[in-house]
């Protein structure tokens, strides 16, 4: 702990019958001891006792108002009941950290939750936040916080985020809206498919065997969306399919008259502090608004801690309550997976890990086992990300693999850029830029042990 001088009180939270002063700098905590700044005075007061009173909202206002020998200023912070033990807190530059004990857990629960995590060595790095604090993560060798991943389809909860902020701001009227209102060349047989379609992966487009994949490899995604027609009715259906969150990019262009990626760097990212990111394009310039953004552990949580906490930041509304419950409602349940032992649901581009009297816990998911998950009940994010080797760059340029890239399936050409990676005749890293996953970042016992690591996550809440 550092000595108590460097500490400048910004905020409090109440623990166990103790007060905990947070640092300027949002790093840490110190208990019951607590430095009063004044504009002319410093006091250090032991044991402070905090008078508090509940306003309609049901945030407790403290006001520590202290007469010593001194003159001592009052001031106001804001804090939940002490029922929940916690004030709500954010990461300014950094997260702040806790102990397990001081958020009322059982270290030993999230010791359990990481080394079921860890069992697949395909697990780059996981942490766990309580009420906006850092409780507890790990890394495997040769990766630490500062450590990019890829997200692949979390991304897609991403950008579909941007759709509900653009309803608030009039941009978008309804998500019961035909995707036609904005893209004119909807206005063909898909003239009948909404917003809503797409986001709740109903849309009925055409889905072949390889699921799109190939979109992935084309030069410029957003064409490849557009030409992809109707296979069945939509609402009807539920079906995984990349084209509907792509076509994403183009729909908030139109509504906006700005690009998706630019839309979530200052519409979201800049304003929680997710600066350290790579969102990446086609080779034409388009956003990737179906996968495709590269940070940290620690920065993916800061989006969970966003819904989490109902799309509001440290005060600023950033996406609308009611979207953010429209989000984490029950649309789709009982999906089957090829990989996931556990059947999951689905809702506006966010999965449902579990949706019972037990608990409600929604996920933004990627497709090698890379996860967000968001309990809102305990002010719970438990993030985890596998193994990345980044290219660089941040416009997809396949180099010379595009001459392969119309060769058999996905996993065989990843299977031939691997290879001749390891045997230096093509390196990722210089000769091409996307992001790639490798067979040392693709999940196996993680999706294996799905349920236990989601009963690992509801059993950390309870006492």
């Amino acid at each position: 702990m550092r000595p108590i001088d460097e500490y400048l009180v910004t905020r409090f939270f109440y623990n166990n019958g103790s007060i905990l002063a947070i640092n300027k700098a949002g790093e840490s905590a110190v208990p019951v001891l607590i430095t009063l700044y004044t504009m002319r005075y410093k006091i250090i007061i032991e044991g402070l006792r905090v008078g508090m009173t509940e306003n309609k909202n049901g945030i407790i206002n403290a006001r520590p108002c202290v007469a010593l020998i001194a003159l001592l200023f009052c001031f106001g912070v804001s804090a939940q009941t002490p029922e929940t033990a916690l004030i709500q807190h954010y990461p300014v530059q950094d997260w702040t950290q806790a102990s397990a004990e001081e958020v009322n857990l059982d270290q030993s629960k999230i010791d359990h939750l990481f080394d079921l995590s860890f069992e697949d060595a395909a697990t780059q790095g996981v942490a766990f936040f309580k009420n906006g604090l850092l409780v507890g993560e790990r890394y495997a060798e040769g990766y630490d916080k500062d450590s990019h991943g890829t997200s692949w389809s979390m991304a897609k909860s991403f950008y579909a985020a941007l759709v509900g902020i653009s309803i608030d701001r009039g941009e978008i009227d309804s998500l019961d809206d035909p995707v036609a209102n904005y893209l004119d060349y909807f206005n063909d047989e898909r003239r009948d498919i909404t917003i809503r379609h797409l986001l709740d992966m109903t849309s009925g487009l055409e889905m072949p065997s390889h699921e799109h994949e190939n979109m992935f490899f084309s030069a410029d995604h957003l064409a490849y969306a557009k030409s992809v027609g109707v296979e069945q009715k939509a609402g009807q259906v539920f079906e995984y399919n990349n084209v509907n969150s792509m076509l994403l990019a183009d729909i908030l262009l139109q509504a906006t008259g700005e690009p998706a990626d630019k839309l979530l760097a200052e519409r979201i990212f800049n304003k929680i502090g997710l600066t350290d990111v790579v969102l990446w394009q086609d080779g034409a310039g388009n956003p990737l608004t179906y996968c495709c953004v590269d940070t940290t552990v620690r920065q993916y949580s800061r989006f969970g801690l966003l819904f989490a906490r109902n799309g509001n930041w440290n005060g600023e509304q950033i996406i609308s309550a009611d979207y953010v419950d429209e989000t984490f409602t029950k649309v789709w349940s009982d999906l089957s997976s090829s990989t996931i032992e556990q059947d999951r649901g689905y809702s506006l581009h966010w999965w449902i890990s579990k949706h019972d009297e037990e608990a409600v816990i929604f996920n933004a998911s990627g497709k090698f086992g890379q996860y967000v998950f968001v309990d809102r009940a305990n002010d719970v994010v438990f993030t985890r990300i596998t193994k990345y080797h980044s290219t660089g760059g941040t416009k997809q340029d396949w180099g010379i693999l595009k001459y392969i890239n119309w060769i058999g399936t996905v996993k065989f050409r990843l299977a031939v850029a691997s290879f001749l990676d390891s045997t230096g005749i093509v390196k990722m890293e210089g000769n091409l830029k996307s992001p790639v996953t490798f067979e040392d970042g693709t999940s196996k016992e993680f999706f294996e042990n799905y349920s236990d690591i989601i009963d690992a996550l509801v059993d950390v809440s309870k006492p």
